[in-house]
């Protein structure tokens, strides 16, 4: 099973969730903004994904400046408290597979845990070109 944490808004996000069904993956689809995880859910998410809690921070949002998270003075608690009241905080997209978790940022980071291989070539939204029609990546991360 393959599950992505997403934003509908964010480019990236998207580019993700379309790379998941390039591969001929249906995905379960979060939106996390209206459906966050839950504290435990978070935790795990950041672990799996090798990331600290400041890691999987979004820092470009309006409560991060407005909350003064960029000061070093917060601790993990704390600032999955933050994430917990303002889910927009958490970094996206979060994906899962069998193979793994992985913050899909860039989004062909990606293609490193996807259970299948890509079926088509794959160019972002914003033109560049991911994976060749043999389905193979056209540059490494």
């Amino acid at each position: 099973m393959t599950t992505i944490y997403h934003n509908p808004a964010c480019g990236t996000s998207r580019n993700t969730l379309a790379m998941i069904r390039n591969a001929g993956i249906e995905p379960t689809v979060i939106e996390y903004l209206s459906t966050p995880p839950d504290r435990a859910t978070l935790v795990k998410l950041i672990a799996d994904a090798g990331l600290t809690v400041r890691g999987a921070l979004r820092e470009k949002c309006e409560p991060y400046e407005q909350l003064g998270l960029a000061e070093d003075r917060f601790s993990d608690e704390e600032l999955l408290d933050f994430i917990g009241q303002y889910p927009i905080l958490m970094n996206r997209p979060f994906v899962v597979t069998k193979l793994g978790t992985r913050l899909c940022r860039p989004s062909e980071v990606v293609l490193d845990i996807l259970p299948a291989a890509q079926q088509a070539a794959f160019t972002k939204e914003d033109g560049e070109a991911v994976v060749d029609a043999a389905g193979q990546r056209v540059k490494p991360v």
